[in-house]
């Protein structure tokens, strides 16, 4: 797996943290915000610091969250839409890739996360388009977001929803 040698929170707290930080949104799935979680002394001596005012998350923010940690607790990765995308199987990708436009179907890989998991690259499928119509898709409405690789414009169906490939397939017939 892409995650083999990167330790979760609850292992690093079953390997004997006391208390880790991590982001709710780039490995948890869930809202842009920091986590603190460990033993529940210092979880709370953590409440009282002056900056826990400031950096204390707004109620939208807990609500997400908590959507998110209660799909954790009932095994539903399928409800957090980060790991449906990050764990759909390649094939199914290409499967659609093929639906949406058979002679541009290719392979491709994602990176996660940017600075949480630098180098880090997951096999993935989508479109391939001879030539740079980055500006273009950007410009459409909706727009796509695609990137560059080797002179050709890639568009990664593990970032697009499949109820979305319809749009893709048409943005990508207007290029002509």
């Amino acid at each position: 797996s892409w995650l083999a040698d990167e330790p979760g929170a609850v292992q690093s707290l079953e390997a004997g943290a006391d208390l880790v930080t991590f982001s709710g949104d780039k490995l948890l799935g869930g809202p842009q915000a920091g986590v603190i979680a460990g033993r529940a002394d210092l979880v709370e001596a953590c409440t009282a610091h002056p900056l826990a005012r400031a950096l204390r998350p707004g109620g939208l923010v807990m609500a997400a969250l908590q959507k998110v940690a209660l799909a954790y607790l009932e095994r539903d990765g399928l409800a957090i839409p980060f790991w449906r995308m990050a764990t759909i199987p390649v094939a199914d990708l290409r499967t659609r890739a093929e639906a949406i436009e058979p002679g541009l179907a290719g392979d491709t890989v994602a990176t996660p996360g940017g600075g949480t998991l630098p180098g880090v690259e997951i096999p993935s499928a989508g479109l391939v388009v001879p030539g740079d119509h980055t500006v273009v898709l950007r410009a459409g409405d909706p727009p796509i977001i695609a990137r560059v690789v080797e002179g050709s414009t890639v568009v990664d169906l593990r970032t697009v929803h499949p109820d979305d490939d319809p749009l893709v397939a048409e943005a990508i017939g207007r290029l002509g």
